[in-house]
């Protein structure tokens, strides 16, 4: 199993190009099935994640082939057509549906174009249960037979979706995108209240605009989708990594560093970007890209709480912790979207962190070092958040079990050799 080894201490300075979204592109990929035509999609990162999501959606009969860049783009995002006019399949397997919680949004598609399906219960990170409820009570609103069997979902409507209102008792970004997906095949209107606002779902929801469906609200809480009887191919440009952007925003902070990240959208980033302004760097925005820098002397403490966007993202929140675990004073952060999330803060610790959790808030007190140590990484953004506390940490700090991060970060140690940091893979024997 690979490693990744740090020598700390030393600021990063250069530049990062920032990718796509990997949690915009899923479900654009999964957007696929709801069209006989090819979607192109431009700007996709090359991670774990989309491998999934390729290998599920053509065990469905999708085609996937690589498309040649349109138009001039950040970093090295793939273009990919995708199209589902021959599907010979409606079963998403549990092999491969374990591997990845996103291989959920097949659902909607499925259901609202063929009028069946049958999905694996997800599976993902261990951050908390985050269950599929509200995705089958939104498919039961709009007239689909849902029903669990042996660790499947079973989802039937013969007679094609019905448009319908839908208020999601709390916010969610994945029943919002599996429910938009299906009401744009849904006979009548539909309306999404309480729906997440994440700019993933704007991208998804411009996305389905240009392959025909007629949706009104988008980037906001409401949605008004009034379904089309078909829906053509198109061609779609993803987003950038938001948590990317923000993951690099924070090791360049840590690090003392000044580090300007290519590609980055700050109205993306705007709750973190409060946070900083209160912890001590600045932040600055071009035509292209966004630039960060510590002022001068240690960071200030300062509290954190996630919230759904565009309050601060709880992908976000293990990143934080390592940046609030040298600054000045004590910061509290509160995780208010999972349970289980703070997995991390055993290996922080083992660095020389000091953090006591309560429930579901972390007390970080600041301490002047960080030490490298061995870790291991438990999720994808606890993984990073360790790599950021080994840029920081004096002497090595190893990090385990990295195939968590290759879920999510593209040439992680590329990008950040580009900028002075001593890091490296070490390449477990075949």
């Amino acid at each position: 199993m690979d490693r990744i080894l740090i020598r700390g201490g030393t600021p990063l300075t250069g530049t990062i190009p920032i990718g796509g979204a990997k949690n915009a592109a899923l479900p654009l990929m999964a957007a696929s099935l709801l069209t006989a035509e090819p979607l192109v999609l431009a700007n996709l990162p090359d991670l774990a994640d989309i491998r999934t999501m390729a290998n599920l959606l053509g065990q469905h009969g999708v085609t996937i082939t690589n498309a040649e860049a349109g138009e001039a783009r950040h970093g090295s995002g793939q273009v990919l057509e995708l199209s589902a006019r021959h599907i010979t399949s409606t079963t998403a397997p549990y092999d491969l549906v374990r591997k990845m919680r996103a291989s959920v949004l097949v659902l909607g598609p499925l259901v609202a174009r063929f009028g069946r399906c049958r999905v694996s219960l997800p599976g993902g990170c261990a951050i908390g249960t985050r269950p599929v409820d509200l995705h089958l009570k939104g498919l039961e609103r709009l007239g689909a037979e849902v029903e669990l069997s042996e660790g499947y979902i079973e989802a039937r409507a013969p007679k094609g979706l019905r448009g319908a209102e839908i208020v999601f008792p709390s916010v969610s970004v994945g029943a919002t995108e599996n429910l938009l997906m299906a009401a744009s095949l849904a006979e009548g209107e539909t309306v999404l209240i309480n729906a997440a606002r994440e700019p993933e779902i704007t991208d998804l929801a411009q996305c389905l605009v240009a392959m025909g469906a007629d949706i009104d609200g988008i980037g906001s809480d409401r949605l008004v989708i009034r379904g089309a009887s078909s829906l053509h191919g198109a061609r779609h440009t993803v987003i950038p990594d938001r948590i990317e952007t923000g993951t690099y925003m924070m090791a360049a902070a840590a690090t003392g560093g000044d580090v300007r990240l290519v590609g980055a959208k700050l109205d993306h980033v705007e709750a973190l970007v409060r946070v900083f302004e209160t912890a001590g760097v600045c932040v600055s925005e071009t035509a292209d890209a966004i630039t960060v820098r510590r002022r001068n002397g240690r960071l200030t403490g300062t509290d954190v709480m996630t919230e759904p966007f565009p309050g601060f993202a709880t992908d976000l929140q293990a990143q934080i912790m390592a940046l609030m675990a040298t600054a000045e004073g004590a910061s509290m952060i509160t995780e208010t979207i999972f349970e289980n999330r703070f997995m991390h803060v055993p290996e922080l610790v083992r660095m020389g962190a000091n953090i006591n959790v309560h429930g579901a808030s972390a007390l970080v007190r600041g301490v002047p070092r960080l030490t490298g140590a061995p870790v291991m990484a438990t999720d994808l953004r606890a993984s990073v958040s360790l790599v950021i506390a080994g840029l920081v940490a004096g002497g090595e700090t190893i990090v385990n079990r990295v195939y968590h991060l290759d879920r999510g970060y593209e040439r992680l140690e590329e990008k950040l050799s580009a900028c002075g940091a001593r890091i490296e893979r070490l390449r477990s024997a075949a």
